[in-house]
């Protein structure tokens, strides 16, 4: 795997989908992936196509749009972590207890931790959550 420059969450990335949802911050992290590499959790997979399912099922995309954007995802320098140890499960849980955070926003904070890069993020629990224990916010 290539030296990925920080983590991204789905918080992020589901923006890039959504017109109507795009702020300059994660404008300027989809610019950075044309430069930088991102890492992600496994968890991330799922958690995309759930927000593409939802979406379908509501009528905000057609599954032409999920498999559009699908496609772009697959074509970013976004590495994906397949496995969670033992150990790793076991963080994340104390992380999840410790900053009142879902243990699926823990994955992400704790792999920030564990590789030492920043975390791009657009929820507020896991940003102050990242700040309380050293890890730094992505800025794009």
């Amino acid at each position: 795997m290539n030296e990925a420059h920080f983590v991204l969450d789905a918080s992020v990335t589901m923006t890039w989908c959504f017109v109507d949802e795009t702020t300059a911050y994660t404008e300027a992290v989809l610019e950075s992936l044309t430069h930088h590499s991102a890492l992600a959790p496994a968890l991330w997979l799922l958690e995309v196509g759930n927000v593409l399912v939802v979406a379908e099922r509501r009528g905000r995309m057609d599954r032409a749009g999920s498999t559009r954007f699908i496609a772009l995802l697959e074509q970013l320098p976004i590495h994906i972590e397949q496995e969670v140890t033992p150990r790793a499960w076991r963080e994340i849980i104390a992380l999840a207890r410790e900053h009142q955070l879902s243990t699926y926003d823990a994955t992400y904070l704790q792999m920030a931790m564990r590789h030492g890069i920043p975390l791009a993020t657009l929820d507020s629990a896991l940003q102050k959550a990242a700040q309380r224990v050293g890890v730094e916010l992505y800025l794009a």
